[in-house]
């Protein structure tokens, strides 16, 4: 895989890894992440027993509209929402809809805008009411999985350093990686080269360098890391019903490490954190 200036290449996947500008690129990704981040802050408060998945996308469609940005889910591959509500042992892509939110549930909700151009894409894990301790602790561990990928990504690091922080984590904690989704390059195309995988060896794979964005975004199982896709070509689920958790974060790499786009203004980053109990 080679690697191309990105104000040299089109606005397409082109299987090249675009290295960007670290002042113009990054500030233009940082104003999209905030604007991601801020909708997940702002649906804090409205994920709690009574209230649909549907209603979650409506609110968050508001937000991103009223904030000067666009879903970019809507329209992507026929697409309809703005936000993927995935419960319980949903793994991603969960299709917001009728689904009345029970107590006891856990709920990963996927943003991506775009503002000016540039994509913020970020998932964080709610909880509902009283959560069981085991899928409190399944949301930790992936939290902790993505944390300790995004600590070893650095210049001259591979992407199979990365991978493995992260698999050698969650499987050491007895959770295993979903395999067959990734996280991927972001900027101006939604995306785009290099497919970063939540697993691997050390030192293999592409090596990181300056000016790359992409989002690290681990899908973690309590059971089985097999998955399908139901016949909505959209919903992937556990093959064993297990619970699934995801956090996502958008990231570009720095001459010294990373800077994360789509932090939490308001420290929410888990916010089933805030639960009782």
């Amino acid at each position: 895989m080679t690697f191309v200036a990105a104000a040299e290449a089109p606005q397409r996947n082109t299987g090249q890894i675009k290295l960007y500008d670290q002042e113009a690129a990054f500030a233009g990704m940082r104003k999209a992440g905030q604007v991601s981040a801020a909708c997940l802050d702002m649906l804090v408060g409205e994920v709690r027993e009574g209230v649909t998945t549907g209603r979650i996308d409506d609110l968050a469609r508001e937000f991103v509209l009223d904030h000067g940005a666009l879903p970019a889910c809507v329209g992507y591959r026929g697409y309809r929402h703005t936000v993927c509500t995935s419960l319980n042992h949903t793994v991603c892509h969960g299709i917001p809809g009728d689904r009345v939110l029970r107590s006891g549930d856990i709920l990963n909700i996927d943003v991506t805008v775009i503002v000016d151009g540039w994509h913020g894409d970020t998932s964080r894990m709610y909880g509902v009411g009283d959560v069981p301790r085991k899928a409190r602790r399944l949301m930790d561990i992936t939290y902790e999985a993505m944390m300790r990928g995004l600590a070893a990504i650095k210049p001259g690091a591979t992407l199979g350093d990365l991978g493995h922080a992260i698999q050698s984590y969650a499987e050491g904690e007895r959770c295993s990686v979903v395999r067959e989704f990734c996280g991927h390059g972001l900027g101006r195309v939604f995306h785009d080269a290099p497919n970063i995988l939540h697993f691997g060896k050390p030192g293999q794979g592409e090596i990181l360098k300056p000016g790359m964005m992409f989002t690290v975004e681990p899908m973690l199982n309590l059971g089985s890391p097999a998955v399908k896709v139901l016949g909505d070509g959209w919903t992937a689920v556990t093959k064993d019903k297990s619970l699934s958790a995801q956090y996502e974060h958008s990231i570009g790499v720095t001459e010294s490490g990373i800077e994360i786009f789509t932090k939490s203004p308001g420290g929410l980053d888990q916010p089933h954190a805030l639960l009782p109990g």
